[in-house]
């Protein structure tokens, strides 16, 4: 399940070539991920452009659960996480 997390979060910024990530749709894909009163239907439906087999349905289903079962603490250090990577040297470049 860790993996299926971490190559989601991977390829989304694939769609996107920008830094606060510079993309919008990236932007509200976590916000919405992130979000505990986001159920794992509305996020599905708010990706459903982009779900296109049954596996990545279940992938994304897997990703907002890891999300909906974190404490408010640890989904704010989340954001603030990206914030700092979104800020970082390494990606002001971009």
């Amino acid at each position: 399940m860790k993996l299926v997390t971490v190559l989601m979060l991977v390829a989304l910024p694939l769609y996107c070539y920008a830094g606060s990530s510079g993309c919008s749709l990236l932007d509200n894909v976590i916000d919405k991920a992130v979000d505990p009163t986001v159920s794992k239907d509305e996020y599905r439906a708010y990706l459903k452009d982009f779900l296109q087999t049954e596996n990545e349905e279940n992938a994304a289903d897997e990703l907002k659960q890891c999300f909906l079962q974190q404490s408010n603490e640890t989904l704010a250090n989340f954001k603030q996480m990206l914030e700092v990577m979104y800020n970082s040297i390494y990606c002001k470049a971009f």
